[in-house]
């Protein structure tokens, strides 16, 4: 994972693929926390920075969104103050560029060393020079400090992100999180108790509807599929849809919406049918062409249409898993297994410093094998080492039928090494097995399952109590419960594809788009794309002809 770091003096910004420490008091920065400056020692008798405005460009081309956020603060204090941008986002969004505005001063990001940038960022703040330094405090929150903004002194901020959107049960959402300040309550950056008003990134004191963000509030959507779009909708916000056609469509905020500030937007939409929906987009950027082929699952998945299901439960059963992890993780077993049918398979793995395996092959989920596995499993204490790697070697070299949809489901407290090593034997198999990971314990490793479940195309859970395991088995259910295809593979019909992305395509699940990136070059007047995958009654092939493909135009800042 890259972490950055940013540096702004004069007229420069550098910036730094490194790893910063999130501070004390920081427990709950995974939140979605709206985009604000604060003043981490400011007076407010003297020091005032409101938001005078904020703006959202976003394009949402398929299951990509792209976002500018422009915002404008001024410092109405009476003295020079040093304040700090904090930007939440999602953790799966990449941040593209950041651009600062004081006066006419125009500052963009340039790379450079972490340390080389802190210590050039404290010599500019000791000159008394306008300056900034942008860290990655954790995957999905920012912090830039700013130092020296004079009184009068507009600021302009605008960073560009872009964010993969994974639907949950078919529904696609976008949320910008906007500029809200009371709601959270003290920053979680913050640990002094008298410092809850920077919270507020407003002019305080409002002598009405205090809790409104004091600031202009709007939003641009352009929203284009390859595949058409159902039931568009927010759920916090009026808005005005303009359908260009039944795949694109202009989204602004309602004009009523007059203090749209105060609560994150949130778009929803579907684009599912009754049948398995595919399309193609394609863009040029100089003499490049790129495409997104995309094959979306239907919304009502049909019994003959599902693959057999084999899974293959991964334990640990370490050390660190001793006492409460574990009781729990046995509880979580008993859950999954009880969920399973008979006419589906299962094995079970148990690893710590070496690995052991419950059946030399798959059995299927019958109640004797069920009790079988489960008091196998009560067996175990937790003791020695955390092996991961050798165990997931070993599940996947378990003999696989290919007309079988396998996934292997790992549950762990996540404390391991050799990560990169895990996530590329994952990836390494995702045309066969999806991968989903369970983080069991009240401090996990999130960021572990959160990269497993990523690199096998399937989903995180996390289980901190047992009364979390009824809703979190279900979850689990409703996702692997209808594999489509297996053994997927894209080629191209009378063109040249490469460069593309992923380059082993996962299982299709039915709560899982399959989402294909790459270019293309020598493209004849006939050419397609062909994917093809092992289906539930035969083989099954998806042409998407490029001369009758969605043209769009993508830019980034």
């Amino acid at each position: 994972m890259f972490r950055i770091a940013l540096f702004i003096i004069s007229c420069s910004l550098a910036a730094l693929l490194s790893t910063a420490q999130a501070e004390p008091g920081c427990d709950d920065c995974t939140q979605s926390l709206a985009p604000r400056v604060w003043i981490p020692d400011g007076d407010p008798a003297l020091d005032q920075l409101p938001l005078k405005s904020s703006h959202a460009e976003v394009r949402i081309n398929g299951p990509i969104a792209q976002v500018t956020v422009t915002q404008h603060y001024q410092n109405t204090g009476n003295r020079a103050i040093n304040a700090r941008y904090v930007f939440p986002g999602s953790t799966r969004a990449a941040v593209h560029g950041l651009t600062m505005k004081v006066g006419e001063r125009v500052i963009k990001a340039k790379i450079k060393e972490k340390q080389e940038a802190k210590q050039a960022f404290e010599q500019a703040k000791a000159q008394g020079k306008r300056a900034a330094l942008l860290e990655q405090q954790r995957p999905n929150v920012f912090m830039m400090d700013t130092a020296n903004l004079m009184p009068g002194d507009d600021l302009e901020l605008e960073l560009t992100y872009s964010e993969l959107l994974v639907p949950e049960q078919g529904v696609y959402q976008f949320v910008y999180p906007t500029v809200v300040g009371p709601r959270y309550g003290s920053d979680p950056f913050q640990l002094a108790s008298d410092a809850a008003w920077i919270g507020n990134p407003f002019v305080a004191n409002q002598p009405d509807d205090s809790n409104l963000a004091a600031t202009a509030t709007s939003l641009n959507i352009t929203l284009a599929s390859p595949i058409a779009v159902k039931d568009l909708n927010s759920t916090q916000h009026k808005i005005q849809t303009r359908w260009h056609d039944a795949k694109s469509a202009k989204i602004n905020l309602d004009a009523s919406e007059t203090n749209a500030g105060n609560r994150d937007f949130i778009l929803n939409f579907r684009l599912q049918d009754n049948q398995i929906m595919s399309g193609l987009m394609t863009y040029q950027q100089a003499d490049e062409h790129f495409f997104l082929a995309m094959v979306q699952p239907p919304e009502r998945v049909k019994p003959e249409h599902i693959l057999p299901r084999e899974y293959v439960f991964v334990l640990d059963v370490s050390g660190s898993m001793h006492g409460f992890s574990l009781d729990t993780a046995k509880t979580l077993m008993r859950q999954l297994l009880s969920n399973l049918k008979p006419h589906e398979s299962f094995n079970m793995l148990f690893f710590s410093g070496g690995s052991e395996v419950f059946s030399d092959k798959p059995l299927p989920a019958t109640p004797t094998n069920i009790q079988q596995a489960l008091a196998s499993l009560d067996d175990y204490q937790g003791s020695g080492g955390t092996e991961l790697v050798n165990a997931l070697q070993t599940a996947y070299a378990m003999p696989s039928n290919t007309e079988i949809a396998r996934s292997v489901v790992v549950v762990t407290d996540g404390y391991i090494n050799a990560e990169r090593d895990a996530y590329d034997l994952i990836a390494k198999h995702l045309n066969t097995t999806n991968l989903f990971a369970f983080g069991i314990g009240s401090s996990v490793n999130r960021y572990l399952i959160e990269s497993m479940a990523q690199a096998g195309a399937g989903e995180p859970f996390v289980v901190t109590d047992q009364s979390q395991i009824p809703e979190v088995g279900a979850r689990f259910r409703r996702y692997v419960e209808a594999p489509l295809l297996s053994h997927i593979h894209l080629q191209g019909n009378g063109v040249e594809l490469y460069d593309m992305e992923p380059n082993t395509i996962p299982v299709m699940l039915a709560e899982r788009p399959v989402v294909i990136f790459g270019k293309y070059r020598n493209a004849g007047d006939s050419a397609s794309l062909q994917l093809t995958g092992i289906a539930a009654s035969n083989s099954n092939t998806i042409e998407l002809p490029i001369n009758t493909a969605f043209l769009l135009p993508i830019h980034y800042h």
